[in-house]
């Protein structure tokens, strides 16, 4: 295992489309580090279950819901102990946005940009963002195995839509140093020889856009 250095970004974000394994890399990231972990709770929103089956009717709820969380964790973030060397979260707060423009209509979205307007003031910037990518056949096949209840109406439109809407997002993004790497093949959750090299290519990230794109042959 690759020897954690003290040079690594201060705040690091997990993100990608759903089934990625942001989750899954963002626990191990954390667990290597040793540091405060950060994961969007989607088992806490009351209101998700009732989107997957009529997105129509609770979209707002479930955005509004979210943006609460989201927002609260990263003040949380910012007025805790900043003396730790690395933080590690699943979540990028400008995603919150990505979806509610994918499954808001115009009357809810103008509403809820008002509510993010005041609640996302003064953010903490990610030192590094990692943008995990997979075919959505990937992503729709993880999502079954792993079998949450809440999830099981979700379509393999749905997670193009939100697929692409990731793609665009982070064509674009300029906020924070990027990783994009191709979560396709490998085993975040338990092979090591892809995550050593993971780890080394996070401590020496300072700047600009970056790939990892592992052989699949290599786990």
């Amino acid at each position: 295992m690759t020897k954690i250095g003290t040079d690594n970004p201060r705040f690091i974000v997990i993100e990608g489309p759903i089934g990625v394994g942001k989750t899954t890399l963002a626990r191990r990231l954390a667990a290597s580090f040793g540091t405060q972990l950060l994961l969007e709770g989607a088992d806490e929103n009351p209101f998700l279950a009732r989107f997957y089956s009529n997105p129509a009717d609770a979209a707002l709820p479930t955005q509004l819901f979210f943006l609460f969380q989201r927002s609260r964790q990263l003040q949380n973030l910012r007025q805790g102990d900043m003396l730790q060397p690395t933080r590690v979260s699943d979540f990028l707060m400008e995603k919150d946005r990505l979806f509610a423009e994918i499954t808001l209509d115009d009357d809810e979205l103008s509403l809820y940009e008002q509510v993010y307007q005041q609640l996302t003031l003064d953010m903490p910037r990610p030192d590094l963002v990692i943008y995990l990518q997979a075919p959505v056949n990937v992503l729709l096949a993880r999502v079954e195995k792993r079998g949450s209840s809440y999830e099981k109406g979700m379509t393999a439109e749905y997670l193009q839509r939100v697929s692409d809407a990731y793609s665009e997002f982070f064509y674009h993004y300029q906020e924070s140093p990027l990783l994009i790497v191709n979560a396709s093949e490998i085993n975040l959750a338990e092979g090591n020889a892809d995550f050593d090299i993971l780890l080394k290519r996070i401590s020496s990230i300072k700047r600009g856009r970056h790939y990892f794109n592992p052989l699949p042959d290599k786990l």
